[in-house]
C-alpha cells in the first residue's frame, strides 16, 4: 500500500496567452475548477496507475471538499482525509498559451494538519510526502513511517524559504527535486556534484527532475538518466505530481528504479497533453498502450 499525506486543494484555472508581469492585467475567456493539492494529485497518479493507494489530508466542511473526495475515489485511491473547521484550501492557476503556470495556493484546512493528527500505517510500505502542508507535520510523519520501516519519498515542493531540517532528511529515503529546488537545497553546482551533495545529506536515492530534458538520478553509487517523451505540451499543471505518484508506485511494486523512472516520464509527458492536474494524469491501460506504441514493453 501507498500511503500519500498531503496538500488537497481545489484549483480555479485559467488560460491566458501570456504569464502577467508584475501589475500586468492579462484576460482570459474564461475559468474552471478542477481537483488539486501536490498530496491529492500524487495519490490520484499512483491510484490511476495500478497501484494500491490511501490519502491522507485535510478538507473543509464545505461544497469545494466534494469534487476533490470523488475524484479521489474514482482514481481508486482510499481516502481517509479529516474533516476539519476551515475552508478547503485553494490554488489559483494561470495557464499561458505555451503550457507554462503560474500558482497561488491557499493552504485552508491544509494548515490545520498536526503532528498530533497523523495516518494510519496499516498495511504501508511507501510514503509520499511534499511541502505543502506544515513542516512540523511533515518530519512527525516522516519520522513515524521510519520508525515502522515505511520507505519514505519526499517531493521537496513547492521549495522552502528556508533550509530543510536535517533530521527531516535524515529520515528520507528518496528525495525528489526540480532544478531550481534542487539548487535551493544545495546551492549552485554541476549536476552530479548537487546531487550528490543532496545524498550526503540524508536521503539514499536523489533524483532531479528536468522538465523536457528528462530526469536523472543517483541511487547509491549508481547513475541514471531517462530521457522525457516528446510531446506537443498543452498544460503542465501536475506534471511533476504525475512523475511522483507513478514512481513511488512503481517502486512499491517491486520495479527497479531506473523502470520506476521510465514509467513516470512517459505518465507526465501524457499529462502535459491535457489541461488540469488529476483530470490530465494518465491511466495504467494508457500507459502500457503508450509504451506499447513506442516500442516497448515495461
Amino acid at each position: 500500500m501507498i500511503l500519500v499525506a498531503g496538500s488537497a486543494n481545489l484549483d480555479f484555472i485559467t488560460r491566458v496567452s501570456h504569464l502577467p508581469r508584475p501589475g500586468e492585467t492579462v484576460l482570459g475567456p474564461a475559468f474552471t475548477t478542477a481537483p488539486g493539492g501536490k498530496g491529492a494529485n500524487q495519490a490520484v497518479a499512483c491510484g490511476r496507475s495500478g497501484h494500491p493507494t490511501r490519502f491522507f489530508g485535510a478538507l473543509g466542511d464545505d461544497p469545494y471538499a466534494a469534487p476533490l473526495r470523488e475524484s479521489l475515489r474514482a482514481s481508486g485511491v482510499q481516502d481517509t482525509s479529516l474533516t476539519l473547521d476551515a475552508p478547503t484550501g485553494a490554488a489559483f492557476i494561470t495557464v499561458a498559451d505555451s503550457g507554462e503556470n503560474v500558482i497561488a495556493v491557499a493552504s485552508g484546512a491544509n494548515a490545520l494538519l498536526t503532528p498530533q493528527r497523523g495516518p494510519d500505517f496499516t498495511d504501508v510500505t511507501h510514503l509520499i510526502l511534499q511541502l505543502e502542508l506544515p513542516l512540523a507535520t511533515v518530519q512527525a510523519y516522516a519520522r513515524s513511517a521510519r520508525e515502522r520501516g515505511v520507505t519514505v519519498v519526499l517531493n521537496a515542493a513547492p521549495a522552502p524559504q528556508e533550509p530543510l531540517p536535517a533530521d527531516l532528511l535524515a529520515n528520507v529515503n528518496v528525495l525528489v527535486v526540480n532544478e531550481g529546488e534542487l539548487t535551493g537545497l544545495v546551492g549552485p553546482g554541476e549536476r552530479m556534484e548537487q546531487l550528490r551533495a543532496a545524498q550526503a545529506l540524508g536521503p539514499g536515492t536523489v533524483i532531479v527532475t528536468l522538465g523536457g530534458a528528462g530526469s536523472v538520478a543517483v541511487s547509491g553509487d549508481q547513475r541514471i538518466e531517462v530521457a522525457a517523451h516528446p510531446v506537443t505540451v498543452r498544460d503542465t499543471t501536475g506534471a511533476g505530481d504525475t512523475f511522483v505518484g507513478v514512481l513511488t508506485g512503481g517502486l512499491g511494486a517491486g520495479q527497479s528504479l531506473e523502470r520506476a523512472m521510465r514509467r513516470a516520464a512517459l505518465a507526465a509527458s501524457l499529462a502535459c497533453t491535457r489541461d488540469g492536474a488529476q483530470p490530465s494524469m494518465p491511466t495504467r491501460h494508457e500507459l502500457d498502450r503508450a509504451l506499447a506504441q513506442a516500442g516497448r514493453v515495461d
